[in-house]
């Protein structure tokens, strides 16, 4: 027990660590073979806010364990709006910006309108992971277009930085053999404290397992609304939750078909749902300044902690 447990925090430890070093070195691989810096921030960058739990899902799901990677998926979802933005909200006053109105949350609210018709059959086949990889570049083709037609965005997107050739292939090759291995350390100790403490695999995937995936996220949004950079912190977490679907759902389901039960996809999936539904309401409410503040993020929290206590029951009963 002692022994997955060090494996699970060692683990999550070098995960965020090499997500990093990953990120970094693809963005100078890019730089140096000509990508824009646009593109690259459409697509390097915002795939590897969700590197975590796209490698700790396929290494799931390649070791047989699809309920750990179905419950790291969605269980990140749910702890980057209730944790993560509740956190936030406490620390700053979020703005909510045009761009969130007209292409992150209608993005966010379609796809997870369509995860759930795909899920209704209790089952996320190898073509169901295709549909949700086929969304994720036709979303990216839109957000360039869009980038493109509106410049005057991108002034308030952060800065990437200039890397040299052998710095970027250096990270890149580090940070990706150690989110292999860190992946899959801290799958192996997830199992294994589930089969030794008889707790379903699932359960692992929506706390410990999603909580230390979205320990980057909950680093970033934080970090951005001390430094002012508000508007970046909400926009990071609805970036992530599409891409956590697109990408970490889809590339598991291509690896090993995942079945769910009934239970987990009106608890799990319907809480993911529910959250993003409220998420919007509080988004487009009608008010003076359009904010989130602590009154939301107070409730957002107030949900995981109920969420977290039902799972809780649930694992020791």
């Amino acid at each position: 027990m002692l022994l997955a447990l060090g494996a699970i925090i060692t683990g999550l430890a070098l995960l965020v660590w090499s997500a990093d070093k990953f990120v970094d070195g693809a963005v100078g691989l890019a730089e140096n073979w000509g990508m824009s810096k646009a593109m690259i921030g459409l697509t390097i960058v915002s795939l590897g806010t969700s590197a975590p739990e796209i490698f700790v899902s396929v290494m799931a799901a390649t070791g047989g364990n699809s309920a750990l990677a179905f419950g790291n998926a969605i269980g990140s979802n749910i702890a980057n709006v209730a944790l993560v933005l509740g956190a936030t909200t406490l620390i700053a006053v979020l703005p909510i910006k045009r761009g969130l109105l007209k292409q992150d949350l209608p993005a966010l609210l379609i796809v997870t309108l369509i995860t759930g018709l795909l899920l209704w059959d209790l089952t996320l086949s190898r073509l169901d992971g295709i549909i949700l990889i086929a969304m994720l570049f036709a979303l990216l083709i839109l957000l360039f277009r869009y980038k493109k037609e509106h410049p005057e965005e991108a002034s308030n997107e952060e800065e990437i930085d200039d890397f040299e050739l052998k710095e970027s292939v250096v990270s890149f090759v580090l940070g990706l053999v150690v989110l292999v291995v860190s992946s899959k350390l801290l799958v192996w100790g997830a199992v294994d404290i589930a089969t030794s403490m008889g707790i379903s695999q699932i359960i692992i995937g929506l706390t410990i397992v999603a909580i230390g995936t979205s320990l980057p996220e909950l680093a970033a949004s934080i970090t951005s609304a001390r430094r002012g950079h508000h508007d970046i912190a909400l926009g990071n977490i609805i970036g992530s939750n599409v891409l956590n679907i697109l990408t970490v759902l889809s590339l598991a389901a291509i690896v090993q078909p995942i079945a769910i039960s009934q239970e987990v996809l009106f608890r799990d999936y319907g809480l993911m749902t529910a959250l993003t539904l409220l998420l919007a309401f509080f988004i487009i409410l009608p008010q003076k300044k359009r904010t989130l503040g602590k009154p939301q993020g107070i409730l957002f929290l107030l949900c995981y902690a109920a969420y977290m206590t039902m799972l809780y029951v649930e694992a020791t009963n």
